[in-house]
């Protein structure tokens, strides 16, 4: 039995007719019918019901058609993800991401990903969300990744992926006068910050006036790294992802922050713009690779 023998034999099928087979398959119907015959010969059996108007199946051609459906469709899904996979290794993901990746570990992540499709161009940009946002309507980003806040536009898609939380940190040997996690404790220090615009100034603006004070900003900067580093200076306090106050750096004392959540840390892409293949195959293996946390709104 070979394989065209089952391509000829949907083809009859499916037309309706030898004619309409050959038609459809560019090849001369003598040649389709003598496979045919010798599909039949093989099997011991007739497939086929034959008259000078129409073709039909016999109970045992129903019973081969479904068979014969299902190799072929192995085959096709076989050469989509062949495909699929050819256009992947000749692909470029141009990934965007935020300082703050909460247990997301990035580094490791792109390396793993390199190794599974070693042929892969990578490439990397870090920033402030906003700035990596307009990156991506403006097609020189694939993907972002960061945290997706409950403000971010409808046209864009986000996935989380990790969970992250905010902190209060101060310089060492600073103590504040609620150690339990209280915002208002900070009410009359200094705060460094991101800058105006940035989902964490924002976050702390509002706390604080939930908090009924107005927080005195002193000192703005594009960097969460920075951040620590101007605290551990003794030049204020700050709200910071727990993962920027925990991650290797200078000394600052660090409180828990109660009622306040962090966004969770996630992938996101434009809703009217079809992901390449590549960026597809980097969006599946974060999916698979690493565990969705629970969405808040549920």
């Amino acid at each position: 039995m070979e394989l065209r023998q089952l391509v000829y034999f949907d083809a009859v099928v499916r037309q309706g007719g030898f004619t309409r087979a050959a038609e459809s398959l560019h090849i001369a119907q003598p040649a389709i019918s003598a496979q045919i015959r010798r599909l039949e010969t093989e099997l011991g059996t007739v497939l086929l019901e034959r008259s000078t108007r129409r073709v039909s199946l016999t109970h045992a051609g129903e019973l081969f058609w479904a068979r014969t459906r299902r190799v072929l469709d192995e085959l096709d899904g076989a050469r989509a993800e062949l495909e699929q996979l050819s256009s992947v290794l000749r692909g470029r993901v141009r990934i965007g991401a935020t300082q703050v990746m909460g247990t997301l570990q990035l580094a490791i992540q792109l390396a793993d990903f390199r190794r599974r499709y070693p042929g892969l161009g990578l490439s990397l940009r870090s920033g402030l969300m906003e700035i990596l946002l307009e990156a991506l309507d403006n097609g020189e980003l694939d993907v972002v990744l960061g945290p997706i806040h409950a403000d971010l536009p409808s046209r864009y898609i986000a996935r989380p992926l990790v969970e992250e939380s905010l902190v209060l940190v101060s310089p060492p040997g600073h103590r504040l006068s609620d150690p339990a996690g209280s915002l208002a404790a900070a009410r009359n220090e200094s705060f460094v910050c991101l800058p105006t615009g940035s989902g964490l100034h924002d976050i702390l603006t509002k706390a604080a006036a939930a908090a009924g004070f107005v927080p005195r900003i002193e000192f703005e900067t594009y960097s969460p790294a920075s951040i620590r580093e101007l605290v551990a200076a003794g030049l204020g306090v700050a709200l910071v992802a727990a993962s920027a106050a925990h991650a290797p750096g200078p000394p600052v004392e660090i409180y828990p922050v109660s009622h306040l959540t962090h966004p969770s840390i996630g992938l996101i892409v434009l809703d009217d713009r079809p992901l390449t293949p590549a960026a597809g195959a980097f969006r599946d293996f974060l999916a698979r690779t690493l565990p969705t946390p629970p969405d808040p709104t549920d």
